[in-house]
């Protein structure tokens, strides 16, 4: 077949099928990288190409919200800190594991990442009764691995290269116990994927060596740490790390997004942490130290612990926003692996069976297989070019051309010399005589005594197309085959017939989903009459009985209340109390706090057709299932949150409740749910009692509980404060109690007497009091308006006692076995138990 026959669309479709993302791709690359039409960007291995939606996103993100320092407390501060609790979590996500499993350490770099490994690891010299740590690595690995080398070398470490042959013809067939215990450490560094070939080394490796099966670790006792560089790797393929639970895992986050550079991240195993020891301490590293004395201890959190000074925050947020582009344009890392692993098996087939018209090949490749898997090989492409006499063409020329033809490709020995004298036949002596011959690393000497000092690379990324490989394929059938170009065929055939597995990676493990009962009661739709009469009380306050008079749920974390007469008591509180909230386009949590019109949004809860009703003035209403068998959608989201500084694990809700909440509230927004297999639960308060309850989406009980007779205490206090010249009108029962967001209002009680129980009966249910409800400033905000106000409501419920406190936490005393049915009705008689003295 004639070769430019087989530069056409229809024959790569014939070798490889899955091309481009399901959509109209031509159509995404120009409206994503519309500024790269008419360049061929070859060299995704060094830095991949940022999308412009992730920039545009990026930009209105920072410019719309103020992100201080996240050091301080400030609310700038806060929403820093919180935005970069979501990234970690959201690094965590992709690459399939927890925060209880990895920490995540961020850093300048990849190269960072390392050093911070190599200066933390404790290694110990040898001594005359024991052999001391070996520090070892694959010979195919990049210049910031073997330059640990140079640390632990001072330290008497002996520093052990492996080749990829040893590896593994050197294994055991067997784990290797320990006759007598041995905790020296080793630690042994592999690529997940080689920078210079493409090669894909087995993520088994990790659990071999650990285990001490392979070389070098079956050969030395001790305890043996892996260091998988997965900075090449991740660019374009999914690492799931409960397969290889490694060590250290560092990656730049500019080879997967493009933006931002500088920026990448040591992800550390917690069960592997301790080990690590630091002796510098920047600014945020230390819970506490003296500076006129020796006296330092080291934070808890072991990113904090690591992170010296103030992280590069803006950037951070970036990160965010490229996970946001990559999921938006190409649906998973399992898409990109098959669309960028096509497109290099179809170059490769087509270069290395070019030929001259003598019929010589025109490429020597430097491969290990034939790119028959993209487990085995990543989407990298090396090799040198020859002229018809058989003779390397020196890759300075061939950069210098490709360059003229706005092809853009990288060359030398890409920062890898292990593996560029292993394929081109480079000895150590060859080496040290070239750099006497004036050629080092990053120069243009190509050929030294007619010998290549390097070779060209050509990779791929989630944004190259057919028509990249097809215009560097003619580029170098143009300028460098000797006419008539021609094609091995046999070769070619033999590459055509080998099958190119394709194993659909792991994207989303299995979820286990336990949901409760499904609770039906009767229940009545709220009127207009009874949300305006929001924390009407019908009975006397201060008659002898004590009531309950009114009950309300917020299913919207933060949003407004939705008034119910009889109501179920679940698990987790109140039935679908705080079960969902709002978080903003960087996952964080938005409250009322930080976005006063979330209490305009009504939610609704409809038992009977099993929806959550959306309403808000001048919107349309919509709705979500109240429950979701998460198991049987594998296109719903499961992401990370924080509520009140605990994690949770969350299910997001989909686009139309996301459009909706963002077209009203004016910023991308989501709404999500907590899963309903995930359990969290409250924190033990000091002096309180330990007990094991689990809470929903709410701060910190599972009920809140405030006195009629305490609100008409506060609404007197305000009254005799406000000045008459102000014109300000006094805030009416109603509007006060309605800012408090309790889930229970009582009367019949002496103001402020609920602070002195220690347990409650509401009808057949027992409560016990968790403590006080410290108040925030969400008390100061209109509930009817979104507006803020003027009276400190909040000084007001500190004047009695000087804490800012107001109403009372609360949560269930179930029976042992019950089956959480108990329903709470309004009008139910309450019994209270004086807390002892």
């Amino acid at each position: 077949m004639d070769f430019h026959q087989l530069c056409t669309f229809e024959t790569f479709q014939q070798l490889w099928s899955q091309y481009g993302y399901g959509g109209n791709f031509p159509d995404v690359i120009e409206r994503e990288f519309s500024r790269i039409k008419g360049t061929t960007y070859l060299d995704h291995a060094a830095a991949t190409l940022y999308p412009e939606s992730l920039v545009r996103d990026y930009c209105r993100d920072i410019s719309t919200n103020v992100y201080g320092n996240p050091h301080s407390h400030n609310p700038s501060s806060r929403l820093t800190h919180d935005t970069l609790e979501q990234v970690r979590y959201r690094v965590l996500q992709h690459f399939n594991t927890t925060p209880e499993e990895y920490s995540v350490i961020f850093t300048s770099g990849c190269t960072a990442a390392l050093k911070l490994v190599a200066e933390s690891f404790p290694w110990r010299p040898p001594t005359e009764s024991e052999a001391g740590s070996h520090f070892c690595y694959l010979t195919d690995s990049h210049t910031s691995v073997v330059g640990m080398r140079g640390l632990t070398s001072a330290r008497g470490v002996v520093a052990l290269p492996v080749s990829p042959q040893e590896l593994e013809n050197r294994a055991k067939d067997e784990a290797q116990g320990e006759g007598v215990t041995c905790e020296t450490p080793h630690l042994f560094c592999y690529p997940a994927q080689s920078n210079f070939s493409g090669r894909r080394y087995p993520l088994s490796h990790v659990k071999s060596i650990q285990a001490r099966r392979l070389y070098p670790a079956c050969d030395h006792r001790g305890c043996w740490f892996v260091l998988l560089d997965a900075a090449s790797y991740v660019s374009c393929s999914s690492l799931n790390l409960q397969d290889c639970p490694a060590d250290f895992i560092p990656i730049s986050f500019y080879k997967m997004f493009g933006f931002p550079t500088g920026l990448g991240a040591l992800l550390v195993r917690n069960d592997a942490a301790s080990i690590l020891k630091k002796t510098y301490f920047g600014g945020g590293t230390a819970a506490a130290y003296l500076s006129g004395e020796d006296y330092y201890v080291q934070a808890a959190n072991i990113s904090d612990r690591f992170e010296d000074g103030t992280v590069a925050f803006l950037d951070i947020i970036g990160v965010n926003h490229g996970f946001e582009a990559l999921y938006r344009i190409t649906g998973s890392m399992h898409n990109i692996q098959q669309h960028t692993f096509g497109l290099a098996r179809y170059t490769y087939m087509l270069l290395s069976s070019l030929c001259h018209g003598n019929g010589r090949p025109v490429a020597q490749m430097y491969t290990e297989g034939q790119f028959e898997s993209p487990i085995t090989q990543g989407a990298i492409l090396n090799f040198n070019l020859m002229d018809s006499n058989g003779q390397i063409i020196g890759y300075s020329q061939v950069d210098r051309m490709a360059s003229l033809y706005n092809i853009h490709v990288r060359t030398g020995c890409f920062c890898n010399t292990g593996a560029c004298q292993s394929f081109l036949g480079i000895t150590n002596e060859h080496m040290k005589r070239n750099l006497q011959a004036g050629h080092v690393c990053g120069d243009n000497i190509d050929l030294v005594d007619g010998q290549p000092t390097g070779s060209v690379r050509v990779s791929f990324g989630y944004m190259s197309t057919f028509e990249d490989c097809q215009k560097f394929l003619n580029f170098v059938a143009r300028c460098f085959v000797e006419k008539p170009v021609t094609v091995d065929e046999e070769r070619l055939q033999k590459l055509k017939t080998a099958t190119a597995a394709s194993e659909a990676s792991k994207e989303h493990p299995s979820m286990r989903v336990t949901n409760g009962g499904i609770y039906k009661v009767e229940e009545k739709e709220p009127t207009e009459a009874s949300l305006k009469g929001f924390g009407r009380t019908d009975s006397n306050s201060h008659g002898e009985a004590y009531t309950l008079t009114n009950i309300y749920i917020y299913p919207i974390k933060s949003c407004a209340a939705y008034e119910v007469h009889d109501w179920p008591v679940g698990p987790l509180g109140l039935l679908y109390d705080r079960g969902w909230m709002v978080v903003n386009g960087n996952g964080v949590c938005l409250s009322q706090k930080r976005e006063t019109r979330l209490c305009l949004i009504r939610p609704q809860v409809h038992l009977p057709s099993n929806k959550l009703l959306l309403q808000a003035s001048g919107m349309d209403t919509i709705s979500v299932p109240l429950e979701n068998n998460i198991q049987l959608h594998t296109s719903i989201r499961v992401c990370h949150s924080k509520v009140c500084g605990d994690r949770v694990e969350t299910v997001d809700c989909g686009d139309e409740a996301a459009s909706w909440l963002s077209d009203f509230l004016g910023q991308p927004c989501r709404l999500i749910r907590q899963r309903p297999d995930f359990t969290r639960e409250m924190k033990k308060r000091p002096g309180r009692a330990s007990t094991s309850t689990s809470l929903s989406l709410v701060n910190e009980a599972q009920y809140l509980m405030i006195n009629c007779a305490s609100v008409e205490l506060i609404q007197k206090l305000m009254s005799s404060r406000q000045d008459d010249s102000e014109g300000d009108q006094l805030l009416d029962t109603q509007n006060v109690i309605s800012r408090f967001r309790a889930n229970l209002v009582i009367a019949g009680v002496e103001p402020f007497e609920e602070d002195n129980w220690s347990h409650l009966i509401i009808g057949s249910t027992r409560f016990m009091v968790a403590g006080p409800c410290g108040r925030c400033q969400m008390v100061g905000i209109d509930q009817d308006t979104g507006m803020k106000t003027k009276e400190p409501l909040m000084s007001l419920s500190a004047s009695r006692t000087g804490k800012v406190t107001f109403g009372v936490y609360l949560t269930h005393q179930l029976p042992e076995g019950s089956a959480a049915a108990t329903v709470l009705s309004v009008g139910s008689l309450i019994q209270p138990e004086p807390r002892s003295s």
